[in-house]
């Protein structure tokens, strides 16, 4: 749980600099920023040096620059060394789990750290309440439907999102099953929708047949 605590806080501290980089270009014309900064691009601006022809702002938000662009590169390394890190621990406690398909080593954290242990999630509607991809049923008058459901983990969430969405373009049984709905006149959300709702419950059902082995 640390390390996936501590990758949150690398993750938003990186954003956070990537956006004032961002910002510092487009106000300082020191580069092209009319989109955002590449790897490559942070990468040459840590690299920059000090013209002698800058008028003091521009030397300033020259400087600024290069603090935040070397910033970035040694959150990028951190994050690097946090996957790394995860990866060896899932292989010890949960290294099944990473069989599953699209399920990588951020993600499984993820469903780790929600699911905790054994009977802290008595049900498989718990948990997909849990994870927010159990559908609402929405009830008014002649009104009788389901909404996506916006409430719970929303990490959880974005994990099995992300899973969805790998699995969309990488798995063959998943793809089989998109192009068929889709083909029925399905909408992508509604297709990914019922995908994060069936990733649920085999992860549920997946963890207590195999709990990791956390102690």
């Amino acid at each position: 749980r640390c390390l996936t605590t501590a990758r949150t806080q690398i993750t938003k501290e990186k954003t956070a600099c990537h956006n004032a980089l961002t910002a510092l270009l487009r106000t300082s014309g020191l580069a092209d920023a009319r989109t955002t900064p590449t790897m490559a691009t942070i990468k040459t601006i840590a690299a920059w040096r000090t013209h002698p022809s800058d008028d003091l702002p521009t030397s300033i938000q020259r400087k600024h620059a290069t603090r935040l662009a070397k910033r970035i590169l040694t959150l990028h390394d951190e994050l690097r060394e946090n996957e790394h890190d995860l990866t060896q621990l899932l292989h010890i406690t949960a290294p099944r789990l990473l069989e599953l398909p699209g399920i990588g080593p951020i993600s499984a954290a993820i469903i780790i750290d929600a699911w905790s242990h054994p009977g802290r999630i008595h049900s498989e509607a718990a948990f997909a309440m849990l994870a927010g991809t159990a559908p609402l049923r929405i009830q008014s008058g002649n009104t009788d439907y389901h909404r996506l459901n916006k409430t719970g983990d929303r990490t959880l969430n974005s994990a099995i999102y992300r899973i969805a969405h790998t699995r969309i373009h990488h798995d063959p049984a998943t793809k089989t099953y998109y192009d068929k709905r889709a083909a029925m006149g399905h909408s992508h959300r509604h297709i990914l929708r019922n995908l994060k709702r069936y990733i649920t419950r085999q992860l549920f059902r997946h963890l207590t047949n195999n709990p990791p082995q956390l102690t």
